[in-house]
């Protein structure tokens, strides 16, 4: 039985394994779930984003923009130096600033108050010097995607390294094209998978778009003005110099209210979740029983029921299939957060900090389910064979139309084979036998000539060349 065919790996699949050190078992996230956590997320990601991460990052602005002002003559040239050692690498007090949080309703206020303690009287009075919690906190979470993004490149081309070897394998490996679910016309597997591929290949070229226009680095004061700076061009300078140091874009004003940037990342992340959920959806389907013509690999009980033991599930693909939905439902919270009002937003700045961090998890959870299900797909083209031709020629009808065309002209044509359609189907023939019993066919067309127009393999159009197109482009 298919269904328990043992894959042939050309590399061991990267499977997360689920066993893990022990956990709270207190979240209700499934993303940090001690249950649930290795199918919607990696560690690796997690901690680009945990508590701890973020206050590393914030502590980070904080750092940046003490140097960055030594260095502009805004505050002592001394001061940033002795920031920078002291503050980064300090113990904080993660449950005073938890209280304090609450009562504030934002962090930085708590931890300036930690930071300035932690650099003493000369340089803790500096501590973010004309600065406000926005600031921080947008700097903080713009590294913090920063470096979420490079995650989520490596595991893209990983994923497409993996589309490439399948497309360039199954180049010409035929199986039924399906459009509204039923037969349509011939394609390759390698077709296929060159199709998924190339979006892909679209997703590393947005991202390399995307890293200049949306990675900027924030610092406009309490209104967005620099005010606290000066009159002056020194707000300016300072800005600069952060963007020099942190490898980030300066954006030529403050962005506290223009949030397009944060939601073009977040809806790029959702724009590969919708090609990873057309991938699985196609894995998922072509799993059935009925087709049967890929599965994923194999893994002892991967997929298992609790009650058949014939079952193998596609459960990377029901876990992206999941996780693209997740993604798409983030980036209308972030276009929402777009609209705020003012200088500063009054409550849609909040939704970012629900759906930032999520869709990085999910998205690099998401990449990571289809790298392993791609490393090792099974793939079956005896079955995808079978399947073609299950439809007795039907398949290729269009083939025989346009081949009867030049004589007849091409609606009289499709009028034509629709009726030796028809009769294959009632009377069930094959689509040959159907249009031989028609003078109006035979008479136009030899039997050689037909029999080869109704031979599903000889009707694969140009897939083999954009196959070729595809891969040429990856190189």
């Amino acid at each position: 039985m298919f269904m328990l065919r043992r894959a042939t790996l050309r590399a061991i699949p990267k499977f997360p394994t689920i066993q893990q050190p022990r956990r709270s078992l207190g979240s209700v996230s499934a993303i940090d779930s001690a249950i649930f956590r290795t199918l919607f997320g990696t560690d690796e990601i997690r901690k680009v984003f945990d508590d701890r991460a973020y206050l590393n990052r914030c502590v980070d602005a904080e750092t940046a923009l003490a140097r960055a002002q030594s260095h502009c003559n805004v505050i002592p040239s001394h001061i940033g130096d002795i920031v920078t050692a002291k503050a980064q690498g300090a113990e904080l007090d993660f449950d005073r600033l938890r209280r304090e949080t609450e009562i504030v309703g934002y962090p930085i206020f708590p931890l300036v108050r930690q930071l300035s303690a932690i650099c003493g009287d000369e340089a803790g009075r500096y501590v973010h010097w004309g600065a406000t919690t926005q600031d921080i906190m947008d700097l903080a979470s713009i590294l913090q995607m920063k470096e979420g993004l490079d995650i989520v490149e490596r595991t893209l081309r990983s994923v497409i390294k993996n589309l490439e070897f399948l497309s360039k394998k199954h180049r010409d490996t035929p199986m039924a094209g399906r459009t509204h679910l039923q037969h349509a016309l011939p394609i390759t597997f390698g077709h296929k998978c060159a199709i998924w591929l190339s979006g892909f290949q679209r997703h590393l070229e947005r991202l390399e778009q995307l890293k200049p226009r949306a990675l900027m680095v924030q610092f406009g004061g309490a209104a967005g003005s620099l005010a606290s700076l000066g009159s002056g061009d020194d707000g300016i300078r300072v800005r600069k110099e952060m963007a020099r140091d942190l490898g980030l874009s300066d954006p030529p004003i403050t962005w506290h209210v223009a949030r397009d940037g944060v939601a073009e990342i977040t809806n790029y992340l959702a724009l590969v979740g919708g090609s990873l959920g057309k991938l699985a959806l196609d894995i998922i389907i072509m799993s059935s029983n009925e087709l049967s013509e890929v599965s994923e690999p194999f893994v002892l009980h991967r997929g298992s029921s609790s009650t058949m033991p014939q079952k193998r599930n596609p459960i990377s693909s029901e876990v992206i299939l999941a996780a693209s939905k997740i993604l798409r439902s983030n980036a209308g919270l972030v276009l929402d957060g777009m609209v705020s009002d003012f200088e500063r937003a009054s409550g849609p700045w909040h939704l970012e900090w629900v759906a930032v961090p999520e869709s990085f998890v999910i998205a690099v959870g998401a990449l990571n389910q289809a790298d392993f299900a791609l490393s090792g797909l099974v793939v079956n083209p005896k079955q995808m064979l079978k399947n073609l031709y299950s439809t007795r020629g039907l398949i290729v009808a269009e083939a025989v139309m346009m081949g009867l065309a030049p004589h007849v002209g091409r609606q009289v044509a499709h009028d034509v084979v629709y009726e030796a359609c028809k009769d294959s189907i009632e009377n069930d023939t094959t689509l040959l036998e159907a249009l031989q019993k028609r003078e109006d066919i035979t008479g136009k067309i030899s039997n050689d000539d037909l029999s080869s127009l109704c031979d599903a393999k000889n009707y694969l159009g140009s897939c083999g060349l954009m196959v070729d197109e595809v891969l040429a482009a990856s190189k």
